[in-house]
């Protein structure tokens, strides 16, 4: 345990109900008071003024948005309510209809709903509870069967809107544009009401996800116990590795479970979800044999009958512990938890919030534990906690101007409804040049009342900017498709001599066919694993702007174009490690067009390393220090480390300097290297105390190896890194 700190009872703060909502809606949710930041929040959506109510797990935010939605529908007005999961807008909509209101309808719309249903709902539903996919792939391009429930749409609820950021993040920024633009056709002007986990700037967040001036309620009128927070570190065991997060956190969760705490261990994966329970069990098996049954697995893929059993486990103490991914971080209600466990951290720090804000509700007290992987941020967190105590959570990072984001959707616009010049200050101001290029390549028609989409097919969108190039992965004897991946990264994972892991069965890749977008693998139960080796180039496009850092070093952001080749793949032995060969490959290289921010380093500064350090290895100090900080930038910009790339080079052939590159890993950029290049000094001074604080000795997956990196991490040198990080940080 690396650091124990305790989060203080918070007093509630009640008030009453507006005068506004109606009775029958008082007495279908029969509270006999209401918390301040509701009222005020739903208040303010009554007005007509867009809101974002961004306050902690279980302070019931989904009021802020009943209540106005509520009292709407019993005047015939409407409510397009947006979850990012299929299983929560299945959860609102029972909670909705579980109330009985006289006038209310309310569906949800997915692409379960059958097709009578998907009319009825069109027809006579007041309240729709649906997705962004689904309003982008459903609604929007059928507006007109729509318009009777478009001409009445008084709100648009944006629910869990933390979770929009990023590449989908932009997507659905423009989704909602469009979503505006078709409303006003039927002459509609609705409000938008957000819920969200705590986040840095909601409002202005908010404000760059719909496009409108949104109004922040955060003070938090909601009573709370005080949460006992601890950090945990799992052992560095023989040969600089440490014992795995799921095995330390199966441990903890059957200690906590045989003291009769009922705990949630949230794990990032399904795979591990699984793995976490069955170690629990198998545990309690040997010293508590009567409480093994009492702990199980919940995550997405499970039949609703299964979760509802589950979740109805929780509330009566049959189930008293419980792995899951974040499919029970988001608005689930299950209360009276004691206990949470968060084995690795889970992104950001309004996610920690949220998945230790599910332990303690009802006021009582609570335990949270978060367990560090073995990876550079989770170990500078378990050794920094400054960093997530007493530090704001982050601001949401999304950019809907990117130009790959805004050229699909500015088609699906005029898809929906001709463009006019009117619409370019809706979709902000380079939609004015991308219009004419797309008008140049015929995609558009320039018409006298507007642009037109050509096409009798529609525009094609992936909203999560994977590429619309997917790779189906096919067992060869049996034909069975057992799953998919997209084109960039079946380069490096099923590639021909590949091993393919799918549910615990192990394939080998005999056939890649990039062309068909297929690849054949065979059951085979291979004693190695595989790791692709790659070649990546970067050349500077553009430079945007840039920052000097005293004499010796400079800080820069812009525009790259990236060059990346898997041109090999090596063979590790499953129980040493030992490599025992090296294949070449023969795939087409791949070239993206990017944001990205780097930093340089003066000769002199090197020349005055050598000199200080004989043998100072610049090519390995600079590639450990790429792959630290590319570790520590999801502290600082909403993203995942696979969501970012990085390339570093003792001599730039651009910047004739040692540089290092971190780049957005989507065509067009994502807003993370621009949100590194904001928080240059306090991410790469994070960066230097991850790999210092970090006890092994010439470095380890939890300070500057990298599970993605191309070149099988060589070469790498800890201390040397450390010196080169020290110069750029130096102050003039």
């Amino acid at each position: 345990m690396t650091h124990v700190e305790t989060v203080p009872a918070r007093a509630a703060s009640p008030a009453g109900w507006p005068d506004w909502a109606p009775d029958p809606v008082r007495s279908a949710l029969r509270f006999p008071e209401l918390w301040e930041h509701q009222v005020t929040a739903a208040s303010l959506a009554h007005e007509g003024r867009s809101v974002i109510i961004a306050t902690g797990t279980a302070s019931g935010k989904s009021l802020a948005y009943l209540l106005p939605s509520l009292s709407a529908a019993l005047d015939d007005e409407t409510t397009l309510y947006l979850a990012p999961t299929k299983a929560l807008a299945h959860d609102q909509e029972r909670f909705v209809s579980g109330l009985g209101i006289p006038s209310v309808r309310a569906a949800t719309y997915d692409g379960d709903t059958s097709p009578d249903s998907r009319d009825w709902i069109r027809r006579y539903a007041n309240i729709v509870l649906t997705n962004p996919d689904m309003l982008h792939y459903g609604v929007l391009p059928g507006h007109s069967r729509w318009a009777s429930f478009l001409r009445r749409l008084r709100y648009v609820v944006i629910d869990e809107a933390h979770g929009y950021r990023g590449v989908f993040g932009s997507h659905v920024a423009q989704i909602l544009r469009r979503l505006r633009r078709v409303c006003a056709r039927y002459g509609a002007d609705p409000t938008f009401v957000l819920a969200s986990a705590t986040v840095s700037d909601p409002a202005a967040s908010a404000s760059v996800l719909t496009g409108l001036p949104v109004e922040a309620v955060v003070e938090d009128g909601s009573p709370r116990g005080a949460t006992t927070f601890a950090f945990w570190e799992p052992p560095l065991l023989e040969d600089e590795v440490r014992r795995p997060a799921p095995a330390e956190t199966a441990d903890l969760l059957a200690d906590l479970v045989t003291t009769g705490a009922q705990t949630l261990a949230f794990v990032r994966s399904r795979r591990g979800v699984e793995t976490v329970s069955l170690a629990a069990r198998r545990a309690l098996s040997e010293v508590a044999p009567e409480l093994a049954d009492q702990i199980a697995a919940y995550r997405g893929g499970y039949l609703p009958e299964e979760r509802r059993a589950l979740e109805a486990g929780l509330r009566s103490r049959s189930l008293l512990g419980l792995a899951t991914t974040n499919a029970l971080e988001l608005g689930i209600d299950v209360s009276g938890l004691d206990a949470v466990l968060i084995c690795g951290w889970p992104g950001t720090r309004a996610s920690l919030w949220q998945q230790a804000g599910r332990a303690g509700r009802g006021g009582q007290d609570a335990l949270a534990v978060l367990i560090a992987r073995d990876d550079p941020l989770d170990t500078y967190l378990v050794h920094h906690p400054s960093a997530v105590f007493g530090t704001p959570v982050e601001a949401t990072v999304l950019d809907p101007a990117n130009p790959y984001v805004l050229e699909p959707h500015l088609c699906s616009a005029a898809a929906e409804l001709p463009l006019t010049d009117e619409d370019f200050t809706l979709f902000g101001p380079e939609s004015p040049q991308l219009v004419d290029d797309l008008t140049a390549r015929g995609l558009l028609r320039r018409r006298p009342t507007g642009w037109y989409w050509t096409h009798r097919r529609r525009p094609s969108t992936d909203l999560r900017g994977s590429g619309p190039s997917v790779v189906q992965v096919v067992e060869a004897g049996t034909g069975r498709l057992l799953g998919t991946v997209d084109e960039a990264s079946a380069h490096g994972s099923v590639h021909e001599g590949a091993v393919y892991v799918h549910q615990g069965e192990s394939f080998l890749v005999n056939l890649l066919d990039l062309d068909d977008g297929v690849a054949l693998v065979d059951p085979a139960v291979p004693d190695y694993s595989t790791s692709a080796r790659s070649t990546t180039d970067v050349h500077i496009l553009d430079e945007e702007k840039s920052l000097s850092w005293g004499e010796h070093a400079t800080l820069h952001f812009g525009t790259v174009e990236v060059r990346r080749q898997v041109v090999s793949y090596q063979m590790r032995r499953l129980a040493t490690g030992e490599i025992i060969g090296e294949k070449p490959l023969d795939l087409p290289e791949r070239v993206l067009r990017t944001k990205s921010v780097w930093w340089t380093v003066s000769p002199g500064a090197l020349a005055s390393l050598l000199a200080a350090e004989p043998g100072f290895d610049a090519p390995g100090a600079a590639h450990a220090a790429e792959h630290a900080s590319i570790g520590l930038l999801p502290l600082f910009a909403t993203c995942d480390r696979w969501d970012i790339g990085g390339v570093s080079t003792p001599l730039h052939p651009d910047t004739g300097r040692l540089t290092v590159f971190v780049y957005d890993g989507h065509p067009g950029g994502a807003g993370f290297a621009e949100r590194a290049y904001t928080s240059a000094r306090p991410w790469l001074q994070a960066t230097r105390k991850a790999i210092a604080s970090c006890e092994c000795e010439h470095g380890c997956p939890s300070c500057i190896q990298s599970p993605k990196c191309g070149n099988g991490n060589e070469p790498l040198d800890k201390q040397d890194a450390l010196a080169l990080l020290s110069v750029l940080l130096t102050r003039p």
